[in-house]
């Protein structure tokens, strides 16, 4: 399915900065998870962000609460995230711009949530606080004030895959994992460890190159298996990385389904198939 184009999903250092120099309703938002250390993540915030951005940290306010089948990546609740989305300022119009000051799939997963949770006008920042600072992009030390904004949450807005889906796609050929080769083939000698039966490997970060999306014609070319006009699934280990291949995809204008729990929810339940090493392999459900 075709959806976004590129400039309706990515934003440059260069766009933001004549964003916020005219004036425009933007608001900016940096996630933190860095380091198992959360606090330090803050810390680094508090010592100079982009003008006017909001501190998100990345557990409390965009992974939902753990159940034994949730997996480590569950959804937030709409609630909660709506109060958050307001206490940030966004209202419907909003144009939001998610960054990270390293690891880009973070930011990704936000951009996911937002977008999930119904926000249309969110943007991942190419390139994240680096590339803000390689243009001469001002740092601010001031933590801006709770917004009072309007927006509404309507989870749904991006497709989700439950564990009933994922035999579909994996018989298919579109259900992409995008973990780690070395996750992904597993080791035979280990329960729990491989990948879904069927399931092709693109590792998600192919997706950069640094902390910068790969062009077009470099994303067309990494997916081009997979670009038949065909359903797309995708999973990875916890909801993360599998974020950065939907954003990717987006960036193409093709709409990916993710699997918010991904392979940390699929072995919950151990009827469920599981297979080692570097190929595919052969899901055991049909394709519907």
């Amino acid at each position: 399915m075709r959806s976004d184009s590129s400039e309706d999903v990515v934003m440059s250092a260069m766009r933001l900065d004549d964003a916020l120099r005219s004036g425009a309703k933007v608001v900016v938002l940096e996630v933190g998870r860095e380091g198992e250390d959360h606090s330090e993540a803050r810390h680094s915030y508090l010592t100079g962000h982009i003008p006017g951005a909001h501190y998100v940290p990345f557990e409390a306010d965009l992974v939902g609460s753990r159940t034994g089948s949730s997996g480590n990546g569950p959804l937030p609740h709409a609630g909660g995230l709506q109060e958050r989305l307001r206490t940030w300022g966004v209202d419907d119009g909003s144009t939001v711009v998610v960054y990270t000051r390293r690891n880009p799939a973070v930011a990704a997963r936000a951009w996911w949530v937002l977008r999930w949770a119904g926000v249309v006008n969110v943007r991942w920042l190419n390139g994240g606080l680096a590339a803000w600072q390689a243009i001469g992009g001002a740092l601010d030390v001031d933590v801006p004030p709770p917004g009072a904004g309007t927006a509404v949450v309507r989870p749904g807005a991006l497709p989700v895959l439950t564990a009933e889906d994922i035999g579909r796609l994996a018989a298919s050929g579109h259900l992409i994992d995008a973990r780690a080769p070395e996750a992904y083939a597993g080791d035979a000698r280990r329960t729990g460890t491989g990948h879904i039966p069927g399931a092709h490997s693109v590792p998600g970060g192919q997706n950069f190159a640094g902390d910068e999306l790969l062009d077009v014609e470099e994303l067309s070319a990494l997916y081009a298996a997979h670009l038949d006009g065909h359903e797309i699934g995708v999973y990875c280990g916890s909801g993360v990385s599998a974020t950065a291949t939907v954003l990717a995809l987006a960036a193409l204008g093709v709409e990916a389904a993710l699997y918010p729990g991904s392979w940390s929810a699929w072995i919950t339940d151990p009827t469920r198939p599981t297979t080692t090493g570097s190929d595919p392999g052969t899901h055991p459900l049909p394709a519907e």
